[in-house]
């Protein structure tokens, strides 16, 4: 769960029907929405996504900050959105108030992935705050930024943002929000100062190395989303983690098991105790939800509930026949897992745990359990892979399509930070397009084949192993037209960060 901004929702309207205003999208939505918190409160902030609401709102994550502050006491958000397309020029406004950002002390935004930097300049942009921290002045809000994208790097974000939380922020965030709270008859650099204070709180005006990730007690777990609602990618479900974190050591991924502290695990009575009678459709998250250890029971409970299940992960090694059952009964129509590598050797690279064989079984307990389709994401472009690679992925791809309807998605490889493969280069983006060429012919009339660009892959590989002056890059792009095109020239005309390997694409 690419381009230059996060999906962005695209409604189609008939000719003859009038495109809906900012204020009737908002109130619809707000209709629509089950299980929001009101109140008021002496401190209130905006809490915004540089995502559309269809994207942001599936964000477990931002449900969570949502969460905690609107039980702290005292305090008080209200929630703003990267416009959609139909709305993208107007301002910005909280859907509970419809107040534009500009008029909060604080704008406290949550990013997930590089390339959502974009969302964050238009939002700002088209809010009339200062994208440039350092032009801002006493009268503009401050920016505190968080997200998953704090986990691998966090540094892009230093050219935009007053401070960044890093790590899992629901006790931090709160830290924040009650120091400039406390201080807000200071000058803004007196409330930067306070916030430099803070542990896990990065700013950049004062800061030059980042500090370790934040980790939250275990009793604070799990996470889960207040807010329903029919307008998401997840329409009307319950997001509840089954788990944080992962005990793998793949090597591509920043939630392995060395960052922070590896899997842990949510019981299954207090996860089954949290989700709400009224549910019909849960969504269990987690790094590595189909590993912990009473999976089985929690899906099969909810399936006994008559709650349609969706899982976040699903490894093929963990695939079971009492586990796939449990899925068809929980409503699961199409198994989706990973596959990762293109062969044996690149998954071996990854120091991923699939093999062939548990690719194969679960193709075979998907169709006996009557599934449509096997889904499975692989990568390619990983270090080291040739066609050999891309062939024995053709020929295995073709393999399973004998056992039922088979789909791939495919991504370029794009190295992070706090992995074992930081540093390492992207393939190139005639290299990933002659080889996701070389897939679809060979698997043409066989196999569904579907890739993400080449293209945004380098930009997102550029910003993953950047530092400021990418991010400045990114702010140049986006007002020059957002194309790859114009990010393929912000990045040539800033020099790079040190530690990014300066590549063509």
């Amino acid at each position: 769960m690419t381009g230059p901004l996060a999906p962005r929702t695209m409604p189609l309207h008939p000719p003859q029907c009038p495109v809906p205003t900012l204020r009737d999208t908002i109130r619809q939505r707000l209709a629509d929405e089950t299980g929001r918190l009101t109140k008021e409160a002496p401190y209130t902030v905006a809490l915004a996504s540089p995502s559309p609401y269809r994207t942001a709102m599936s964000s477990l994550g931002l449900q969570r900050i949502y969460r905690a502050i609107m039980e702290s006491h005292g305090l008080a958000c209200e929630r703003a959105f990267l416009p959609d397309q139909d709305h993208r020029d107007d301002i910005p406004r909280t859907y509970e108030s419809l107040r534009p950002l500009a008029s909060f002390p604080v704008v406290a935004v949550s990013v997930a992935y590089e390339l959502e930097l974009a969302g964050l300049v238009s939002l700002l942009d088209a809010s009339r705050i200062p994208v440039h921290r350092d032009k801002r002045s006493e009268t503009d809000p401050i920016i505190v930024a968080g997200g998953p994208l704090t986990f691998s790097n966090a540094e892009p974000l230093a050219a935009m943002v007053d401070a960044i939380v890093l790590g899992e922020a629901e006790t931090v965030v709160i830290d924040v929000l009650r120091t400039l709270e406390s201080t807000t008859d200071r000058h803004r650099t007196a409330q930067l100062e306070a916030l430099g204070k803070i542990p896990h709180v990065f700013v950049p005006a004062l800061h030059t190395t980042l500090p370790p990730l934040a980790v939250v007690d275990n009793a604070l777990l799990p996470a889960w989303a207040p807010i329903r609602t029919p307008h998401t990618e997840f329409a009307n479900m319950f997001l509840i983690e089954a788990e944080r974190g992962c005990s793998r050591g793949c090597a591509y991924c920043v939630m392995r098991r060395s960052t922070n502290g590896g899997m842990r695990l949510v019981a299954k009575e207090k996860l089954l105790g949290l989700v709400p009678d009224d549910a019909r459709k849960v969504g269990l998250v987690g790094a590595a939800v189909s590993d912990h250890p009473e999976i089985v029971a929690i899906v099969s409970a909810l399936a006994d509930r008559g709650v349609d299940v969706g899982l976040s992960s699903l490894r093929p090694d963990r695939m079971t026949d009492p586990f796939v059952e449990a899925l068809r009964r929980a409503g699961t129509r199409s198994l989706t897992t990973a596959m990762d590598g293109t062969s044996e050797r690149m998954r071996q690279r990854l120091e991923r745990r699939t093999q062939a064989k548990h690719l194969i079984k679960a193709a075979e307990l998907a169709r006996q359990h009557g599934m449509d389709r096997l889904k499975l994401y692989v990568m390619v472009g990983v270090p080291g892979e040739t066609h050999e690679d891309i062939d024995e992925c053709i020929a295995f791809a073709s393999e399973l399509s004998r056992l039922l309807p088979v789909a791939l998605g495919i991504a370029p490889f794009c190295a992070k930070r706090n992995t074992p493969l930081h540093g390492e280069p992207y393939a190139g983006i005639d290299v990933v397009e002659d080889r996701l060429d070389r897939l679809r012919r060979g698997l043409r009339g066989r196999v569904d084949v579907r890739a993400t660009s080449a293209r945004w892959a380098w930009v997102e590989w550029v910003l993953a192993q950047g530092g400021t002056a990418e991010g400045q890059a990114v702010i140049d792009a986006v007002r020059a037209g957002g194309t790859f095109a114009a990010y393929k020239r912000a990045f040539a005309a800033r020099p790079p960060s040190s530690d990014r390997p300066v590549t063509t694409p």
